[in-house]
């Protein structure tokens, strides 16, 4: 385990190693962003505010999302604690941007759809910030695979984890997951006729089935019915997430809409 990059290399400063993968993931999502809205000819300057909106939708619901973790309030921290250093959540904060996003546009009445936009820009921040997870939590659940990963004492202490034994390396499956994820995305998808905004949605759909599935080697507490919160939470939002896609097949929103004069042809105003 690496808490700080000054673990990793002693010439480095003592920084975060999570906060600095954070940081780094979310500088390679505003180029992917910026390269995708100039590929998309986007000119429409309220863009920056549906932007600014994810980012501060996705800061907040990441740490509200793991608020009430227990049915006693006064077991869980008050709101200010809460915010400054209560546990994050990954899916609170894709939740959180989703709705950043949707507020902003209201405010500013802003009227296409940007999720094609934000997906590969999405995929690839999630894969370098889970290189920071990587580096400083629970790896996962015990498995006799050879690729497991092996702690040593004090790192099996500071994680909540068990000591010499191969552990899954489940943030690296993550990893894995968003890479090729992004790849699709960006090589393939935003090529093909789909309607505007739903590679979005294929991609969060993707993801949330996935990641119910690395939860069982995951390590994380288990909440109710043999299952983690995040699965509770997935369980929940993952029909939804298939009823939008059957949905979306039935209206054909797989094939290209027609352009619009005036328009580009992610159908963004010009």
């Amino acid at each position: 385990m690496f808490p700080t990059l000054h673990d990793i290399a002693p010439w480095l400063p003592p920084l975060d190693t999570h906060s600095v993968f954070v940081a780094l993931g979310m500088l390679a999502a505003i180029v992917v962003f910026l390269v995708e809205k100039r590929r998309r000819g986007v000119r429409d300057p309220r863009i920056v505010y549906l932007v600014l909106g994810a980012m501060a939708g996705a800061a907040i619901m990441a740490r509200l999302g793991t608020w009430a973790q227990h049915l006693d309030p006064s077991k869980n921290l008050n709101l200010g604690e809460q915010l400054l250093r209560g546990n994050a959540s990954v899916l609170s904060a894709l939740v959180g941007a989703w709705l950043g996003v949707h507020i902003a546009k209201k405010l500013c009445r802003y009227p296409g759809r940007t999720g094609d936009l934000f997906a590969p820009a999405v995929a690839l921040a999630m894969a370098i910030g889970r290189i920071g997870c990587l580096l400083t939590e629970q790896p996962g659940t015990p498995t006799g695979a050879a690729w497991g990963i092996v702690l040593d004492a004090d790192a099996a202490a500071r994680t909540g984890s068990p000591a010499g034994v191969p552990l899954h390396p489940s943030f690296v499956y993550e990893i894995v997951f968003h890479a090729v994820a992004f790849a699709v995305l960006w090589f393939w998808l935003r090529h093909k006729p789909i309607a505007a905004g739903e590679t979005l949605t294929i991609y969060i759909a993707g993801y949330a089935v996935f990641r119910f599935l690395i939860e069982f080697v995951r390590g994380n507490d288990v909440a109710w019915m043999g299952l983690t919160r995040p699965q509770l939470f997935l369980a929940v939002t993952i029909p939804l997430l298939v009823a939008r896609i059957i949905w979306m097949l039935r209206r054909g929103r797989f094939r290209a809409e027609p352009a619009v004069e005036g328009t580009v042809p992610d159908g963004q105003p010009a």
